[in-house]
C-alpha cells in the first residue's frame, strides 16, 4: 500500500476549480527519507564541528601543559646538576682532608660522583622516559648524599681528635699570584735538562707578602745557595716547609709563628729567572706536592 498510486486534489480557497496531483507512494517515501538523511547529516556534520573546535583547544592546552614540563623539567635539570655538582666538589675537600690527615688516598683518585645530568638527561624527548631517567638519578643522587653525610661525621670526629695536628698542616696559599710551575718533572729553565721540580712556583711583584702557611717553628732563616733568602719551617709530624727566593725576611731561627703570619717579602735571590716564591713541602725529608695540602 506504501507504494500504491496516490491522486491528490488541492483546493484554492477564494477560487474556483481544483488541482490534482499523481504521486506514487514510493516517490514519497524517498522525498522523505531524503529529508531525514539531509536532517541526520546535518546533525552529525554540526556534532563533528564542535568536536573538533574542541579537539584544536584541547590541543593548544596539551601542547601549554607539554611546554611547562618542559621548563620544569630544564629548570630541574639545572639545578640537579647543581647540587651534583657541588656534591663533588665537598667530596673533592673531605678527600683532601682525609689525605691530610692520613686516612685517605690522593684527591685524583675520587670519583666523579653522579655526573652532570642537564648532558645526560636533557635531550629525553619522550616526558616519560624523562622522568624515568630524572627518578633514577635522584636515587643515585640521595645515596651519595647519604654516604657522605656518614663520612662526613667521621671526618669530624677524627679532626676533633687532632685539632693540634691539623693547626700545623699547610693549609693555606703562601702567597698570592699565578702558579708559574707545578710540582714534577720539567725542563729547568735554567738550563741542565729534565729535573724533578720539588715545589710550586708563585709569581707575583716584588715584595709582595709571604705567609706561614700553618703554625711552626722557624728553623731556618738565612742564604741558601740557589735558594737565596730562604725561610724554613718545622710544624711538626714530619713536615717542614720551605719558601724560597726572597727578597726581605721578618722572621728568625727559632720563632714560632702562627698560620697567615708574614713570614717575608717576594724577591728574586739565588738562581731564579724573576720575583716569584719557590714553596716547597717536605714530609719526612722527601718532597711532596703541595697542593696535596692546600685546601682551595
Amino acid at each position: 500500500m506504501l507504494f500504491g498510486k496516490y491522486h491528490i486534489v488541492i483546493f484554492k480557497e477564494g477560487r474556483s476549480g481544483s488541482r490534482n496531483l499523481r504521486l506514487r507512494g514510493w516517490l514519497g517515501a524517498a522525498a522523505i527519507l531524503l529529508v531525514l538523511g539531509l536532517t541526520v547529516s546535518n546533525v552529525w556534520l554540526l556534532q563533528s564541528w564542535l568536536e573538533s573546535r574542541n579537539l584544536g583547544e584541547d590541543l593548544g592546552n596539551a601542547q601549554r601543559v607539554l611546554e611547562d614540563q618542559r621548563r620544569q623539567l630544564v629548570n630541574l635539570a639545572e639545578r640537579l646538576t647543581a647540587v651534583s655538582q657541588d656534591l663533588v666538589r665537598v667530596q673533592g675537600f673531605d678527600a683532601k682532608l682525609r689525605l691530610m690527615m692520613n686516612m685517605e688516598k690522593d684527591p685524583d683518585e675520587v670519583g666523579e660522583g653522579p655526573g652532570d645530568f642537564s648532558r645526560t638527561y636533557l635531550p629525553l624527548h619522550r616526558q616519560e622516559l624523562a622522568a624515568r631517567k630524572m627518578q633514577d638519578f635522584l636515587s643515585r643522587l640521595s645515596e651519595s648524599v647519604r654516604l657522605e653525610e656518614v663520612r662526613q661525621q667521621d671526618l669530624l670526629r677524627i679532626l676533633r681528635e687532632n685539632r693540634d695536628t691539623l693547626s700545623s698542616l699547610p693549609s693555606i696559599w703562601p702567597a698570592t699570584g699565578f702558579v708559574t710551575s707545578s710540582f714534577g718533572m720539567r725542563s729547568s729553565p735554567l738550563g741542565g735538562g729534565t729535573r724533578l721540580h720539588k715545589g710550586l712556583d708563585i709569581s707575583n711583584r716584588t715584595g709582595t707578602p709571604i705567609v706561614a702557611t700553618a703554625q711552626g717553628e722557624v728553623i731556618l732563616a738565612a742564604r741558601d745557595g740557589a735558594y737565596g733568602l730562604c725561610v724554613e719551617i718545622n710544624h711538626g709530624g714530619g713536615i717542614v716547609t720551605k719558601y724560597a727566593h726572597l727578597n726581605k725576611m721578618t722572621v728568625e731561627p727559632g720563632q714560632w709563628v702562627k698560620r697567615g703570619q708574614v713570614i717575608g717579602h717576594m724577591g728574586s735571590t739565588g738562581r731564579s729567572t724573576g720575583p716569584h716564591l719557590h714553596y716547597e713541602v717536605r714530609l719526612n725529608g722527601v718532597p711532596v706536592n703541595p697542593m696535596r695540602y692546600i685546601l682551595e
